[in-house]
C-alpha cells in the first residue's frame, strides 16, 4: 500500500502563489508517477497535471499550463504542486495521486484524502 497525504492548501488571493505538498509513505515512491486532480464546488474532478517517475517528464492541463509547476522529490518521497498567478477559477479540493503504470497511464492505484484551496477575487 502507498499512502498520499496531501497539505499547502488554504486561502489566497487572485494574483496569489500558493505550492502543495503530496507526502509519500508505505512503498518505493520513485516507481511511481503521480498527477494531480482538483474537483471545484458542483463540477467534476478533473486533471490537472502529472510528474513521471523521475521527475524528468510532466504533463499539465491547458487550464493550469504556463501558472501550475509539478515537482518532485524522491530523498523525501514529496511531489509539489506550485500554483502561481491564482484564479478564483482555481478553487477546489486538490488531490494528488500515485500509479505503478506507466506515466502516461489515466489509472491511478492511490489517492490521497484532498486539501482544499480557495482563491478570492
Amino acid at each position: 500500500q502507498l499512502q498520499l497525504v496531501e497539505s499547502g492548501g488554504g486561502l489566497k488571493q487572485a494574483g496569489g502563489s500558493l505550492r502543495l505538498s503530496c507526502a509519500a509513505s508505505g512503498r518505493t515512491f520513485s516507481s511511481y508517477a503521480v498527477g494531480w486532480f482538483r474537483q471545484g464546488p458542483g463540477k467534476e474532478r478533473e486533471f490537472v497535471g502529472r510528474i513521471s517517475e523521475s521527475g524528468s517528464g510532466t504533463t499539465y492541463a491547458d487550464s493550469v499550463k504556463g501558472r501550475f509547476t509539478i515537482s518532485r522529490d524522491n530523498a523525501k518521497n514529496t511531489v509539489f504542486l506550485q500554483m502561481n498567478s491564482l484564479k478564483p477559477e482555481d478553487t477546489a479540493v486538490y488531490y494528488c495521486a500515485a500509479t505503478w503504470r506507466s506515466y502516461q497511464s489515466t489509472q491511478y492505484d492511490y489517492w490521497g484524502q484532498g486539501t482544499q484551496v480557495t482563491v478570492s477575487s
